[in-house]
């Protein structure tokens, strides 16, 4: 099947990468690129949410970045609204979203971002479909294409 002119405009990522949220002041995060995840998702605990004088509402965080060294992160980051979104297994819940930059090899793009538990999970982020669309195209078998890691994986 011959490529699209779109699709051969789209640089190409692996299944898994390392990226960065300057803004928030974490680097070295592993996530999972995940197609079937409409927007992405961080692994937030202590949520906290923060009345300002002037009627913003800010959010504050808790984020554990496991790769070199494992450290915890608290970020603070303008709660642009609150989401239902339905889990992978299924159920629903009510979750902060936030807009951030994420960084990615040398590319950096703004995204939103929900916060959410993630400790079950194996990543401590998803990139969801949102954030890839019109940028990427995934290779399913092939994990750090763009970013590689420092740490233990």
């Amino acid at each position: 099947m011959p490529a699209t002119a779109q699709s051969s405009k789209l640089q190409v990522i692996g299944w898994r990468e390392i990226v960065s949220l300057p803004e928030l002041g974490i680097t070295d995060l592993k996530v999972k690129v995940d197609s079937g995840a409409r927007t992405s998702a961080l692994h937030a605990t202590k949520i906290r949410f923060l009345e300002e004088a002037n009627g913003e509402t800010w959010v504050s965080f808790l984020v554990t970045v496991t790769l070199n060294p494992r450290r915890n992160v608290r970020v603070r980051a303008l709660l642009v609204e609150q989401r239902r979104v339905k889990s992978s297994m299924g159920h629903a819940s009510l979750r902060p979203v936030i807009r951030t930059v994420i960084q990615l090899d040398q590319d950096q793009w703004p995204i939103e971002i929900t916060l959410v538990n993630r400790d079950p999970m194996g990543f401590r982020m998803l990139l969801g479909r949102r954030a890839l669309k019109g940028r990427f195209m995934i290779h399913p078998g092939r994990s750090f294409i763009r970013s590689q890691p420092q740490g233990k994986i």
